[in-house]
């Protein structure tokens, strides 16, 4: 390329950013009359990555999802899909949807069902016909292809809206509550398929309430609330940056408890129990230290890792469930 002709660098950041965006949105906003179900969420989920978005009930996780898929359309701010606005029927094309309350067609068999839907995305016959065998292999349906839907389990069902999910070989893949209705076989199942997308370079975008699974599965995770997002970080470095420490102190003071804000958060005090969350186990030494410099008497200190549940209560608080 001339690089008189080159675009700005401005336009090659911008580009670069479409490149590796499999979605963006911008100060994204949706009212329902005088409801504000999302209040101003702006986010970025890289191509290959395995995506957590967590919050409480009534968060707008849902409206948020649908806003990207055009199901719904925004109040305010703006966003790409794919590299194209949101709306954009092409890009939609690319992306794979599994919601959370489907609604599917009970009278057609796990063969027909997936066969209505390779032709929605108007793919070629001969093209379902390989496909489809192997996805119901996939997720374990082939030996009930023949089966009319409305004698599935919800787990089968569960598996087979996977499927479709994963018909026309997405880029870009939404899954809310994946594992629901499932067993621990059908879990390891869904986590395998979710770590093969992603090694083919597809986007996970995942939303659920096992927040193990999450743990498991994600490399980075969005705590949103009230429609905004309030923390976003890579997964293990939300885990593994805090350490859940538990005290047991004699002749514990309140003057000792509150100067334990100033070696971590969260300080919560229960007889001769303290529990609170530090950032780094190398300042533990000197905080016992501290404790006997201030007359209290140290006789225990256990450290813990921060499990994805607690911080998510400590990130997004205890007044509402996921």
């Amino acid at each position: 390329m001339d690089p008189d002709n080159a675009p700005p660098v401005a336009d090659q950041a911008a580009t670069q950013t479409a490149i590796l965006a499999a979605f963006e949105t911008r100060h994204l906003r949706k009212e329902f009359g005088a409801q504000v179900a999302v209040a101003d969420l702006t986010l970025d989920v890289r191509q290959g990555e395995v995506f957590g978005f967590l919050g409480p009930n009534g968060a707008g996780k849902t409206t948020f999802v649908k806003m990207l898929l055009g199901l719904v359309t925004p109040t305010g701010g703006q966003g790409r899909l794919l590299g194209a606005p949101l709306g954009n029927v092409a890009a939609r094309a690319g992306v794979g949807f599994l919601p959370e309350h489907f609604r599917f067609h009970d009278w057609l068999t796990a063969g027909e069902f997936l066969h209505l839907h390779g032709q929605l995305y108007a793919m070629p016959d001969s093209l379902r016909k390989e496909r489809i065998p192997r996805l119901l292999d996939l997720v374990g349906l082939a030996p009930h292809s023949n089966e009319k839907l409305r004698g599935f389990s919800k787990g089968m069902l569960q598996r087979i809206g996977l499927a479709q999910a994963l018909l026309n070989e997405p880029k870009l893949v939404f899954l809310d509550e994946p594992t629901s209705g499932l067993d621990p076989v059908g879990r390891r199942l869904v986590r395998d398929i979710i770590r093969d997308l992603k090694s083919q370079g597809a986007t996970v975008f995942l939303n659920s309430h096992l927040l193990s699974e999450v743990e498991i599965t994600c490399d980075r995770v969005a705590f949103i609330k009230n429609g905004q997002v309030i923390r976003l970080a890579a997964l293990q470095t939300l885990v593994d940056g805090q350490t859940t420490v538990e005290l047991r102190v004699g002749n514990l003071t309140p003057h000792i408890i509150a100067g334990l804000a100033q070696w971590g958060q969260d300080v919560r005090a229960d007889g001769n129990r303290v529990h609170l969350a530090v950032s780094d186990e190398e300042s533990l030494p000197h905080l016992a230290r501290w404790i006997v410099e201030q007359g209290g008497a140290l006789y225990s200190m256990t450290p813990q890792k921060l499990s994805l549940e607690d911080l998510f209560l400590q990130v997004v608080g205890t007044d509402g469930g996921l």
